[in-house]
């Protein structure tokens, strides 16, 4: 019951955090993704959320670090490899950016986001 009620509060925090999150509110959700990580240090969508925000606000270490840990957690999943190569390519490291970006591609064939960033790429001459 403990373990249930745990992953319930973590659930409602973690709809609280991204709503924070998507509305710009990045210190209200920094707090509750620490707060179900404090909890759950394993928990993916808060070192994904956490990760993003840490982007958004110019942690670009922190938010590396973060989304790293996210694709660790959960290396099955396009998403968290897509995040990741999104902000290697935003922040210049493009050679980190494209075995990323085609992992993405291996796991989401379809996945239009990572197609343009790994044409961004290219064109680039990386």
């Amino acid at each position: 019951m403990d373990q249930e009620r745990r992953t319930v509060s973590a659930q409602g925090k973690l709809q609280e955090a991204d709503q924070h999150r998507v509305n710009g509110q990045y210190d209200e959700a920094v707090a509750l993704y620490e707060e179900i990580l404090a909890d759950q240090s394993d928990h993916f969508e808060a070192h994904m959320g956490l990760g993003l925000v840490y982007g958004f606000t110019g942690l670009f270490d922190e938010s590396i670090e973060e989304l790293k840990r996210a694709s660790r957690l959960r290396p099955d999943l396009a998403d968290a490899w897509l995040n990741l190569g999104k902000t290697y390519a935003m922040l210049g490291m493009y050679e980190e950016a494209r075995p990323t970006l085609e992992k993405t591609l291996q796991l989401d064939p379809e996945n239009g986001e990572a197609t343009k960033q790994l044409q961004f790429l290219k064109e680039f001459g990386f």
